[in-house]
């Protein structure tokens, strides 16, 4: 049987099902691209064959399974990283199934790899001392601190994701009457989320110190796109500023996906919808929004507080007959 060339197979999975026919995100691409990247990577340390050269026969279920245990012994990713990289594996199969129906077989060895369960942990957000420390931290002296301070404050009263933050043009940003955002997010779903007036008028002030020469309502010093790894190092940069003012910042994990769950607490602690959060948050469903009930101690405190009867009388223990107990022993 003459060999299936994987670099064929690959280069038709990105062009041909993700970006032609299913038309995924940038963001689900170059995650996908990564993922073989490191695979490729790999198979040429185990196989010492140049990734050119690979035929489909060479990636099977015990060259992917190592792939993934030296990911996590390597580069000490979770268990819910791993699983990320093992869908875009099984995504590629499922189109190779349909190419190369030869290696029926070995395709389906390959998606039957399970994924790592891993705990589930509760979400992580800021109280407020904590973020008005972190808002706080920009020396809005400088251009950068001001563009900071702007970005933060967006993102801790949008909740958009950190793609849809860095993708935010000058035209996405209205300032008049009924002011908002407008962002295409996951899926391809293009959404408004308002802004109070705290963050209008930050804005303006910002807006007016743009350069004319970008279009990036955040820019970076060349005026092209911020990159994520950028926010991440400003966000741990003023983490450690913050945390002159709130120590309690130490303890706390400061990610752009943790100033969006900010966001989703405070809403749902005010009282609003679980159904108006996941509008606002651009979630598929309702049930996405049950990880903020979860995570929400005060609202169980004050469910506990109702089921308590505060005029009942402690009272004494008092042992059962031992008779009876001798027959229900036996």
């Amino acid at each position: 049987m003459k060999a299936t060339s994987f670099a064929t197979l690959l280069e038709r999975f990105f062009i041909e099902r993700l970006m032609r026919q299913r038309q995924v995100s940038p963001h689900t691409v170059s995650s996908y691209r990564d993922t073989f990247r490191l695979l490729l990577h790999f198979a040429d340390r185990r196989l010492h064959k140049p990734p050119s050269d690979l035929a489909l026969e060479d990636i099977d279920a015990p060259l992917i399974t190592a792939f993934l245990d030296d990911l996590e012994a390597q580069r000490k990713i979770k268990a819910r990283s791993r699983n990320l990289r093992l869908t875009a594996i099984r995504s590629f199969f499922h189109y190779a199934a349909y190419e190369a129906p030869a290696h029926a077989s070995q395709i389906q060895r390959v998606l039957a790899i399970p994924s790592k369960r891993c705990l589930k942990g509760l979400v992580n957000f800021l109280d407020r001392s904590e973020t008005e420390a972190l808002l706080a931290a920009p020396d809005q002296r400088t251009w950068y601190g001001r563009r900071d301070h702007a970005l933060l404050l967006v993102a801790v009263q949008t909740g958009l994701r950190l793609s849809e933050l860095t993708g935010l043009r000058r035209e996405d940003m209205h300032l008049g009457t009924a002011a908002h955002v407008r962002c295409v997010g996951k899926g391809r779903k293009e959404r408004c989320t308002p802004l109070t007036k705290q963050a209008v008028v930050a804005m303006k002030a910002w807006a007016s110190e743009l350069p004319k020469s970008t279009d990036w309502l955040f820019p970076n010093a060349q005026g092209g796109r911020l990159s994520a790894d950028a926010v991440q190092r400003l966000l741990a940069k003023y983490q450690r500023i913050a945390c002159h003012a709130c120590p309690s910042l130490k303890k706390k994990r400061v990610t752009p996906h943790v100033l969006r769950h900010t966001l989703a607490m405070t809403l749902l602690q005010a009282g609003i919808d679980r159904s108006v959060i996941a509008l606002w948050l651009g979630h598929d469903s309702v049930e996405t929004t049950q990880i903020y009930l979860d995570a929400d101690l005060a609202l169980k405190e004050k469910l506990l507080a109702k089921t308590i009867q505060g005029n009942q009388r402690p009272r004494l223990f008092k042992p059962g007959d031992r008779l009876l107990a001798f027959l229900k022993g036996l």
